[in-house]
């Protein structure tokens, strides 16, 4: 899960703790149940984590989260086209700052019949570029999701193929907490489909 270098936290930690439980759990639960679980753990870590993004007097409201249902034609293989260069730009943020980020290539992959790219980025500094992070956004903007977009983080593979998983995309923590500072996805990440899957806002 991207989170913004000034707010890495023991909720970090425990967010990572968590990936790494439900991931080994992969192989032994039908796909749908451990999503289910991954999200259920998910609200436990935001309601009970002492430096929660969601404030004690808001959780009530966010929590617990909303998500479209678990559509597996969601879930698509991806090809990365590893960028020439690593070409940097600044990402505006939501408090008004640029971040310096570094292109890591484009990912081309199909949903329900349609083709499409996403460009997968790495912080400036990262030169490991371990973890690929893919904001985007969608015509859900504003209406069934945050207007400015969600993430999906990827764990860098020596294939250059991925597990796109929009079932887990999420709302950055400024959807929760506008004292978090958070990336907005550039137009080239962009989507004209509407990709109603992962993390969604809760209906009234």
């Amino acid at each position: 899960m991207f989170v913004p270098r000034l707010v890495r936290s023991v909720f970090l930690i425990g967010l990572i703790a968590l990936a790494a439980s439900c991931s080994s759990t992969r192989k032994e639960l039908p796909y749908v149940d451990e999503i289910g679980i991954e999200r259920t753990a998910k609200d436990r870590l935001l309601e009970s984590a002492a430096d929660s993004p969601v404030k004690a007097e808001q959780r009530g409201t966010f929590l617990p989260l909303a998500y479209f249902p678990v559509d597996e034609g969601y879930r698509v293989p991806a090809q990365l086209s590893p960028a020439p260069g690593e070409a940097a730009l600044e990402m505006p943020t939501s408090r008004g700052e640029r971040r310096q980020m570094r292109r890591a290539g484009q990912l081309k992959f199909s949903v329900k019949g349609q083709m499409l790219t996403l460009t997968a980025f790495v912080e400036a500094s990262d030169r490991q570029m371990t973890r690929l992070f893919v904001p985007f956004r969608d015509p859900t903007n504003g209406i069934e999701t945050y207007p400015a977009g969600r993430y999906l983080d990827l764990d860098r593979t020596a294939t250059g193929v991925y597990d796109l998983d929009f079932n887990r995309a999420y709302h950055p923590y400024c959807y929760y907490n506008a004292s978090y500072d958070c990336p907005y996805p550039p137009a080239e990440n962009r989507l004209a489909m509407p990709i109603r899957a992962g993390e969604r806002v809760r209906p009234h």
